[in-house]
């Protein structure tokens, strides 16, 4: 019975081990927005970016803190205080107890002409008595609950800015994404149709292989009859080990291209299909390069971004203004007696910066340099973008002339090798004009594949250097 359900478990979990079979481009696009880990990065960096905005909106509503305090001390200032802010203070705690029985021996001697013992004429002694409940008093605890309220009330252009400016970082934030997106994007439609062009590469390896076993028994068989030599055979067999080999390696880039593709979506992928080997060019214009192009979108928001921190350093030479409010109770027991023993304080502030040493001059002047610097860099981000792309379109039309030139290349080898096979059968050229034809057939089809290879890779860079989609 154990053995059935290991065995009825082990079915159920292949379909989760096995990876995904088949997988088209838009499906891999796709699993690439939801599983990518570099795009899940920086959509988590655009989400804290908005949380900044939000942060930086919050500050327009002020902040209202709840503390609650705890105190015991016994120290005489801080017990008088204790009792003044409990609303308990009492003329005793100034000492009258000590007080007002040698004044009342005051007045009843001064009635009888007479001082007590220890007074001097005008009651001067009485001034330097210390009173004991004022100087040593009880330790007392302390409980302090508040509210407090502060309200930014002109900031002097600060604060408006700061949100600006947090806004268009969060902005910032989602071009990186997308850049981040363009380049995986990138990096996916390469891999397939670099699996496109292996498969394509394996398909003719398989074809010349063929033909080597093809040459392999008509050597044999012209062998029998007296025209081969055993050194042809070995000459073919030799060239049959280099094919076989050149077909691992291939099989191994194949292998490895999978890898990486499963790599970018973050799920293992089994199998691809393709359908062609070339990608298609896009139409490019000026339009659509300052309109698509992510790094020119950035350099704008850039110098936007600059202007409002030079408003921000402009506001260090204006006046701020904030208002506080303060409401709580304080007795000598947690909360008690709230509202009979509550107070209140308000009040306005107004701050300003008379003089910084030049500090907040010469920063002023570095923001509006900065920001000509910036200026420059949008001019220079344009032309350095559309010279870019002239050069990757220049690029895309040499490797298509090479390939229509490889390709007639291709054929003509491929036709010429047939042609030397029958004259080998002839016994017109030797096996070692037929191999180097065959040589020279699989050299014209390496670059073949190359610059295709070279090719789509300038096509998917262009693509996602303007950001464009799928097609």
């Amino acid at each position: 019975m154990k053995k059935k359900l290991l065995v009825l478990l082990i079915i159920y979990q292949l379909p989760l081990l096995a990876g995904l079979n088949n997988l088209t481009l838009n499906q891999a696009l796709k699993l690439l927005d939801k599983n990518n880990l570099e795009i899940k990065i920086a959509q988590y960096n655009a989400q804290m970016k908005r949380y900044d905005q939000f942060a930086a909106e919050g500050y327009d509503y002020g902040k209202l803190d709840f503390s609650f305090m705890a105190i015991r001390s016994n120290d005489a200032g801080n017990v008088f205080g204790f009792k003044l802010q409990s609303r308990e203070a009492t003329f005793g705690d100034f000492g009258f107890s000590e007080f007002l029985g040698p004044l009342g021996q005051v007045l009843e001697g001064a009635n009888q002409n007479a001082l007590p013992l220890g007074f001097s004429q005008g009651m001067g002694s009485l001034l330097t008595v210390q009173p004991k409940d004022l100087n040593y008093p009880v330790a007392r605890n302390h409980f302090v609950a508040k509210f407090t309220y502060t309200l930014p009330i002109y900031t002097g252009g600060k604060l408006t800015e700061y949100k600006k400016i947090t806004k268009s970082l969060f902005e910032m934030s989602k071009l990186d994404m997308k850049k981040v997106r363009a380049l995986k994007r990138y990096e996916v439609k390469k891999a397939f149709y670099d699996i496109a062009l292996v498969q394509d590469y394996v398909h003719n390896l398989r074809k010349i292989i063929n033909n080597i076993a093809r040459l392999k028994q008509i050597i044999t068989e012209m062998k029998k009859e007296g025209y081969a030599q055993e050194t042809d055979k070995l000459e073919v067999r030799a060239r049959m080990a280099e094919a076989e080999s050149m077909l691992s390696q291939a099989k191994l880039n194949k292998e490895l291209a999978y890898q990486f593709l499963s790599f970018l979506l973050n799920t293992e992928v089994s199998s691809a299909k393709t359908t062609k080997a070339l990608a298609t060019s896009p139409r490019v214009t000026k339009a659509m390069i300052e309109r698509r192009s992510i790094d020119i979108q950035k350099a704008r928001l850039g110098l936007k971004i600059t202007a409002m921190a030079l408003e921000l350093e402009k506001a260090k030479f204006r006046p701020t203004i904030g208002a506080f409010a303060e409401y709580g109770s304080a007795d000598n027991k947690p909360l008690n007696n709230f509202f009979d023993k509550d107070a209140y304080t308000v009040g306005m502030k107004l701050q300003y910066n008379m003089f910084s040493g030049g500090a907040d001059e010469a920063n002023l002047e570095k923001a509006r340099v900065n920001m000509l610097m910036v200026a420059d860099q949008v001019r220079l981000a344009k032309k350095g973008i559309a010279l870019k792309v002239k050069h990757l379109q220049t690029q895309i039309g040499g490797y298509d002339a090479d390939i229509k030139s490889y390709r007639a290349q291709l054929k003509s080898a491929r036709t010429i090798y047939r042609t030397y096979q029958e004259k080998y059968k002839e016994g017109i050229a030797s096996i070692g004009d037929v191999l180097i034809r065959q040589a020279k057939e699989l050299e014209v089809l390496l670059k073949l594949l190359t610059a295709k290879n070279s090719r789509n890779g300038k096509v998917f860079e262009l693509q996602s250097l303007l950001n464009l989609g799928v097609k």
